[in-house]
């Protein structure tokens, strides 16, 4: 039975790390673009106790979406133990390419995957580099692409990646700037023989394109006289709340229904973490449609109250540091059922049943 698995796993946090005090000078205007009267501090504290963020990584000036890109895949790559010039595609999810510090000037061709295996050195050119662009939920949907190019018989080893540098891509006059931040996982994934189901196991993917779009878009400053990019994100935190908990532990479910599990046979729940609150009440929905109120402490790990919304990186990174018992007293294990789901621009939402192989990368056996 063949099989995607991971075998190598890196992430690339920022050493820069910004406080919630860091936004105290900052001039934030209401979507009418009136400017808020409210104290800077009460807006701050109203922030952290919805999204429990206390800080965020950003990267420096000189660091681009595709270094962070490459320090993540060289870490993943000599985790799994291989050559480079194996792999057969990279793909990189990210959402802005490279992007100026100065001028906030979004670059993205070459492509940033191109751009990772140029900086990586491969030489093999069979190496393909493929972008993932699919909101927050690019880096599953590059996990679940590298799955069927394994079942089509066209690659043995892909490397994806999860990198973005949102520090630069948002709007000082918004709120929700506070909620972005830097970051960069990767793993490598290779198709593996085996008598059991193990690896992915199922997925599922949905798409919401109508009204949805207008949830997660760009556009021009909150603020109308602001000289700064004219590409900034923009977010409608309600409608993307609404539809997060409608939307996604349905699907969360149907993914661990397809694999003939139950919510008990789940051993850890990553999730992309956009705001603390709707995670949690996500979870909460997820086992409700069980029949189930109580919820294991340790089933979904978080990492936004430390690391803020690094968008595609956040599960990626959060899967390394748990591989490499770095995040508390979360661990893997042999034999675990794990859950990757995440929603983003678009509106996309997806979701993985990962099974850990029993025969793991000693990176996992501590």
């Amino acid at each position: 039975m063949l099989n995607t698995v991971i075998t190598g796993s890196g992430h690339f946090l920022p050493e820069k790390v910004v406080k919630n005090d860091y936004f105290l000078g900052y001039d934030f205007f209401d979507e009418s673009g009136k400017r808020i009267e409210k104290p800077i501090e009460e807006t701050i504290k109203k922030f952290q106790e919805i999204t429990e963020i206390e800080e965020r990584r950003y990267v420096n000036e000189h660091m681009f979406t595709s270094d962070i890109s490459v320090i993540a895949a060289e870490k993943a790559i000599e985790d799994a133990g291989i050559d480079k010039e194996e792999l057969d595609y990279i793909i990189v999810a990210n959402n802005y390419g490279d992007i100026d510090p100065v001028y906030r000037q979004v670059d993205s061709m070459p492509s940033i995957a191109t751009r990772v295996k140029h900086k990586l050195n491969i030489k093999n050119n069979h190496c393909r580099p493929y972008e993932m662009l699919f909101g927050c939920p690019g880096w599953i949907e590059g996990l679940i692409m590298a799955h069927h190019l394994f079942m089509s018989g066209t690659a043995k080893k892909i490397l994806v990646v999860g990198s973005d540098t949102l520090s630069r891509a948002v709007d000082p006059h918004d709120r929700t700037a506070m909620i972005f931040a830097d970051g960069a996982g990767a793993v490598v994934l290779e198709a593996r023989e085996s008598d059991k189901k193990e690896g992915i196991i199922t997925y599922n993917t949905i798409c919401d394109s109508l009204e949805e779009m207008e949830y997660l878009t760009n556009n021009e400053s909150l603020k109308s006289d602001y000289q700064g990019s004219k590409v900034n994100i923009k977010m409608r935190g309600r409608k993307v709340y609404e539809y997060a908990l409608r939307k996604v532990p349905a699907l969360v479910k149907r993914t661990i229904d397809n694999a003939e599990l139950n919510i008990h046979n789940i051993n850890k729940i990553l999730l992309h973490q956009a705001n603390a609150k709707m995670d949690h009440a996500m979870v909460q929905r997820l086992f409700k449609l069980y029949g189930l109120t109580e919820i294991p402490d340790d089933i979904a790990p978080m990492t936004i109250q430390k690391f803020g919304n690094s968008s595609v990186a956040t599960i990626p990174t959060m899967y390394d540091l748990i591989a490499k018992n770095q995040l508390g007293n979360h661990r893997f294990h042999p034999g675990d059922h794990l859950v990757f789901g995440s929603v983003g621009a678009g509106m996309n939402i997806n979701a993985i049943v990962y099974k850990i192989p029993e025969k793991q990368n000693p990176s996992l056996t501590g």
